[in-house]
């Protein structure tokens, strides 16, 4: 061994020697550019073809001319270009002296992996004209010296990690015409000395963490045609100066927390080609001045305070294809002339206080193909050419006052994607011709006054996935058989329609997880064929005429969550498969002829009696018992009799034990232990629960509890609950139980139910199901679709919402964050722990003079608290969207740029070319940034949230 270890040494000082002599022979470029080399990690290998080979070098031959992004002129290397070589580390400036390349012209080391602080070496290259070091991890303070590179004209730091100021003394390049520090966390305010470029044709500052003012002299930029500062939280409002930019092409200054009304000098803008001001606080009216930027092509003001009509001035841009102002506070109808722009694509003006007609010539003038007037007070009837030029693929008017028959140009209309009709009070048949829409993929037309039933030919309607025609109480007609047949479909509601005829058999039904066909007429039987639903997980087909047994097909459907049957004429036994079913969670069939006995098990005995009720000939456990032995022991009764005689046996052993603990507890007590059951939970007694208590263990190691009084346990019927322990102060007790009671009665399928609390003077534990697949915390850095990840998005919406806007008084979680989120056996998001945080709070109020009212039930939450949770709700959004990456991010998001952050979730999802689903990742990211506004006051609500979200 060490006669080997002896030659392997000499070989590698052999090697060594020769490497050196090698680079010591070669000149001095390629030995400056191995020396970079040796500092680099190059896990892929890019820079394999940098070497020197072995020997003399007697010509004046550079080595380095023949390698990889190395550009030579006149024996001399003028440029470097190591872009998108996935090289990562540090680069020293001791150790790589840029210096000598005095003829380099051309720098870019931008989409690598770069750390570090920048080289000051770098600024010595005066002769340098481009610097791309974009798309790194460059941190620290910008180094001094970059006044050196006198001949610099494009300099791109975009999407790095600087911090502190921004660099001054960049405005001594007067050559300079690209300026891109966007995307890193500059702080303080924009330098004044930036009005001092006399060359610079685009600036880039977007993105980071800049306040205070926007300085008027950056009005003195006379050369700048691309300008965006936003995503920054400055003070004040827009320096009227800025008008005087008077070749300015594009201008952003979105999501700036920038107030005041918007100056009327940008009028004077007139090359301005695009003007993006959204997200910001800015109030007022449209500035009249606006009719004389005739270049305008895209203009989005929305998000903000602006009040007052559409102006007239913006009926002068021709040019203008984008016109976006939702969620303001405009008025008004919209001016005719707004039909008549030659090139408008886009029309967004959703959540104001419009009313009126929308223009009967809309969509007749130009290629229109994306209207959204959703949330305002519009009436009249749609424009009967919205779609005469056949692009149109949006169509959203939900939620407004529009009234008679639906256009019969949309039964043509061939581009539509999304059309969103709901909540109006349309009228007549619906004229859509599924053969000609083959391209649509969301209909909702829910809560209107529609006829003549759903169209026979929905089937020619390949790529729907949701269809909602529910609450169209006239509606009639009947299911078209070949429904279920759609490849695609997920969503399928018609509930409240006057829906008449049989329930069509199942066939191929794959994809769809949803159908809601309850408050019809519906009559027949349930087809077997229902065991094709593999995806399925809600049926709700309560209140019809259905007849006949229920399938034991559905017991056995591997998803299905949510069964409702009741108020029907349905007959026979309900399937043993049910008490087995390891996703069910909720299952009524009350109110129907059913006989026999309730299935056994933990999961249909948590359902309560009120899932029973209204069959009388059924029996058994929550309801009354059977008669004779198959009462007691069901149609298995000589098994249940071995199993009941095994429990008493083990009773027998077990008493001495428990009634110690009941002792125990008793005596700990200081008071009568008293029990509160809910829907869902047996009439247990204390001393049940406390019994089971016992044998509590503490949670699975994979499964870390949501606080450290949290635990499980199996009551005594074996259904498995977690318990959380809370002590009170005997004086507060009695105005906690109505808010835990309210709390208990909150059911919601995303909220996890509170299935009881026992409770004494100075203890309560409460019950709440047990839900075995772990948090979001957990599950955050799980690879899912796109599509899981929304559903989840929505869900936790629902779930909040219903807090928000359906519980009275509204209940505010209090904790909203990612553990508090939990996963029953399909993989669906449950809210926990909500109103726990004011029931701890109310109890530290024990000692005061006051018991605050919103705990005993006497006024609603605050709106304050309710805010809270919806910027916490925006935090939880950005955690899902990033797989975890960035937690507690509603402020870091704010001074970030967008752009940065949706490129890198984009990526991440790895959605390739698909346009729809980054589109709805996008609005995604949208909604978590209004969510996480930093005044509360400018969250929108979680009713709105929830809209938005289903908005794209």
């Amino acid at each position: 061994m060490e006669v080997s270890h002896s030659f392997f040494s000499h070989s590698n000082l052999l090697v060594l020697f020769m490497f050196f002599a090698a680079v010591s022979a070669a000149d001095l470029y390629s030995q400056t550019l191995l020396s970079l080399k040796s500092e680099l990690t190059d896990d892929y290998d890019t820079l394999k073809d940098w070497y020197v080979p072995p020997g003399e070098n007697p010509s004046p031959k550079i080595y380095a001319c023949s390698w990889s992004g190395v550009k030579c002129n006149n024996n001399s290397v003028t440029g470097l270009d190591l872009s998108m070589k996935r090289l990562s580390g540090s680069i020293s400036g001791d150790r790589v002296n840029f210096s000598v390349f005095t003829d380099l012209l051309d720098l870019n080391l931008s989409y690598n992996s770069f750390s570090g602080k920048l080289p000051v070496s770098m600024f010595t290259l005066a002769n340098l004209t481009s610097l791309d070091i974009s798309r790194n991890n460059f941190s620290g303070q910008f180094p001094a010296g970059v006044s050196g590179l006198k001949n610099l004209v494009v300099f791109d730091a975009f999407s790095n990690s600087f911090s502190g100021s921004l660099p001054v003394e960049v405005s001594q390049l007067q050559n300079l015409k690209i300026l891109n520090l966007a995307g890193s966390y500059f702080k303080g305010p924009i330098p004044q000395e930036y009005g001092n470029f006399q060359s610079l044709q685009f600036i880039h500052l977007a993105g980071n963490m800049l306040n205070g003012n926007i300085p008027p002299e950056l009005g003195k930029l006379k050369t700048v045609t691309h300008m965006e500062i936003g995503y920054n939280t400055y003070q004040g409002g827009i320096p009227w100066q800025l008008g005087n930019m008077s070749q300015l092409q594009y201008l952003d200054i979105a999501y700036a927390n920038l107030s005041e009304s918007i100056p009327r000098e940008l009028g004077n803008l007139t090359k301005l080609e695009s003007l993006f001001l959204f997200r910001n606080q800015l109030s007022g009216s449209i500035p009249v001045d606006f009719s004389k930027l005739q270049s305008l092509i895209s203009l989005d003001l929305s998000d903000n305070l602006i009040s007052g009509p559409i102006s007239d001035s913006l009926l002068e841009l021709k040019n203008l294809k984008l016109l976006s102002l939702f969620y303001n506070e405009m008025s008004g109808v919209v001016p005719e002339g707004i039909a008549e722009l030659p090139s408008l694509e886009s029309l967004l003006i959703w959540n104001n206080y419009f009313s009126g007609n929308l223009p009967q010539n809309l969509g007749r003038n130009s290629n229109l193909m994306w209207v959204d007037v959703s949330t305002n007070n519009f009436n009249g009837s749609i424009p009967p050419d919205i779609c005469v030029k056949g692009v149109l693929f949006k169509l959203m008017l939900f939620s407004n006052n529009f009234s008679g028959s639906l256009a019969p140009s949309l039964s043509n209309c061939s581009s539509l994607v999304r059309l969103r009709l709901e909540d109006n009070s349309f009228s007549g048949e619906i004229p859509l011709r599924f053969s000609h829409l083959r391209d649509l993929s969301y209909v909702d037309l829910s809560k209107n006054k529609l006829t003549g039933g759903i169209p026979i030919d929905i089937d020619q309607a390949p790529k729907l996935e949701y269809f909602n025609m529910s609450n169209n109480p006239e509606l009639g007609g009947t299911i078209p058989a070949v429904t279920w047949s759609l490849p695609l479909l997920q969503n399928f509601s018609a509930s409240s329609c006057s829906i008449l005829g049989n329930l069509p058999p199942f066939g191929s039904c794959k994809s769809i997880s949803v159908i809601e066909l309850n408050m019809n007429s519906i009559s027949g039987a349930i087809s077997e064929s229902v065991s094709n639903c593999l995806a399925l997980e809600r049926i709700d087909l309560a209140k019809n005429n259905l007849s006949g047994h229920i399938p034991e097909e559905l017991a056995s459907l591997p998803a299905l969550r949510v069964l409702d049957l009741s108020h029907n004429s349905l007959n026979g036994p309900i399937p043993s498969k049910f008490g087995s079913s390891s996703s069910l969670s909720l299952l009524n069939v009350s109110f129907n002829d059913i006989s026999g006995t309730i299935p056994s098990g933990k999961v249909v005995r948590t359902m309560g009696s009120s899932a029973f009720v209204g069959n009388s000939r059924l029996c058994g456990e929550p309801l009354r018992s059977c008669p004779g032995s198959v009462a007691i022991f069901g149609s298995r009764g000589i098994g249940k009799l071995i199993w009941v005689l095994l429990l008493c046996a083990g009773i027998v052993m077990f008493l001495t034990l428990s009634v110690l603990g009941v002792l125990y507890f008793q005596k700990g007590s200081r008071g009568q232990w008293k029990m509160v059951s809910f829907s869902g939970l047996p009439q247990f007694t204390a001393k049940d629960v406390l019994k089971s208590f016992n044998s509590i263990e503490s949670m699975d190691d994979t499964l870390p509890p949501i606080s450290a009084s949290v635990c499980k346990a199996v009551l005594p019927t074996g259904i498995t609950v977690s318990v959380k322990k809370l002590e009170w102060d005997p004086n507060i007790a009695k105005d906690m139980l109505p808010f835990i009671t309210q709390i208990g009665n909150a059911r919601h399928k995303n909220l996890i139910r509170l299935l009881g609390f026992c409770y004494n003077k100075h203890l309560v534990y409460l019950l709440y199901d047990y839900l075995p697949n772990g948090s979001l915390s957990e599950n955050i850095s799980v690879k899912r679709e796109w599509a899981a990840k929304y559903k989840i998005v929505v869900s936790i919406a629902r779930g909040l919402c219903f807090l928000h806007h359906e519980c009275h008084p509204a209940i505010a979680h209090g904790d909203l964050r990612s553990s508090n989120i939990v996963f029953d056996e399909n993989m669906e998001p449950h809210l926990t722990e909500f109103g726990l945080k004011h029931l701890l709070e109310l109890n530290k109020t024990s000692g005061t003079a006051e018991t605050p009212a919103m705990y005993t039930g006497a006024t609603n939450s605050s709106a304050e608290e309710l805010y809270r949770d919806v910027y916490s709700f925006g935090e939880i959004m950005l955690e899902i969207l990033t797989n975890g990456k960035l937690t507690n991010s509603g402020a870091s998001l704010h001074n970030k740029s967008r752009e940065i952050v949706l490129r890198d979730i984009i990526n991440e999802h790895e959605v390739g070319s698909n346009t729809l689903v980054q589109e709805e990742i996008k609005w995604v990211l949208e909604v978590a940034t209004l969510c996480t506004r930093i005044r509360s006051s400018d969250r929108p609500s979680m009713k709105d949230t929830l809209k938005l979200l289903q908005a794209p």
